[in-house]
């Protein structure tokens, strides 16, 4: 039960972070772009300056959202595979302190310490690396986050999210432009706050309040932002 256990909470972990990388990339592109329009709206109303605006918002956010996550996954690959080497470093010079340590996990857990050793006897005896990874560091040597897909994922989903503003923008009629993009903001807002808490299996009323205030708060203030700056230049 504990090793089915602990796969799962393996895998929990990966759709979390997963779901992590995809609401956080949909909300910024949303948030990032949409503030980047209504900052350039307050000012103007030429519409080639806000589809400008907007697409180099989308593009840079996204290629940024990229790197970003590439970067960061990179780089926490790199420490697990180092935790990995290190443990696998320790398990060759040391193997009996090793599997003390290991009991010592389970203990920690309210088994005995005969009954831990026990265990921890017959569950490294087919594979003591693998069994050491999974329990002690919760790591699989053979399942570690790909940075590249990571990387991907986040451009998708900040794309996805941009587009929304974007095309709202872009198509609306110059004298309702502002509404139409809001309303199309504060839907995608919604449904990236109610998606996130159903999959996430969160409670869906904060999590829709919580990226709908916060939506709103960032483009209020760059489209307040720009209306001065753009009755200051006129």
């Amino acid at each position: 039960m504990e090793v089915i256990k602990n796969k799962l909470e393996l895998s929990q972990n990966d759709k979390l972070n997963s779901l992590r990388a995809a609401v956080l990339g949909a909300n910024d592109g949303i948030v990032s772009t949409a503030g980047l329009i209504f900052g350039v709206a307050g000012a103007t109303n030429n519409k080639g300056a806000i589809f400008t605006a907007g697409l180099a918002g989308l593009i840079a956010g996204a290629i940024s959202m990229g790197l970003g996550e590439f970067v960061s996954v990179s780089t926490q690959r790199d420490s697990e595979r180092a935790y990995i080497e290190k443990e696998k470093r320790l398990i060759r010079e040391n193997p009996q302190a090793e599997l003390e340590d290991l009991a010592q996990t389970f203990v920690k857990k309210g088994v005995s310490h005969k009954t831990a050793l026990q265990f921890s006897k017959e569950i490294t005896a087919h594979d003591p690396i693998k069994a050491h990874l999974e329990f002690e560091l919760k790591l699989n040597e053979e399942d570690l986050t790909n940075p590249i897909t990571a990387a991907v994922s986040s451009l998708f989903a900040f794309t996805s999210g941009a587009l929304v503003p974007l095309l709202a923008a872009v198509f609306s009629p110059d004298h309702t432009r502002i509404k139409i993009t809001l309303l199309a903001v504060l839907a995608g807002l919604f449904l990236t706050g109610y998606y996130s808490a159903k999959f996430g299996g969160a409670g869906k009323k904060a999590a829709i309040l919580r990226v709908v205030i916060g939506g709103v708060l960032g483009m209020g203030i760059t489209y307040f932002i720009g209306h001065l700056f753009g009755t200051a230049v006129s």
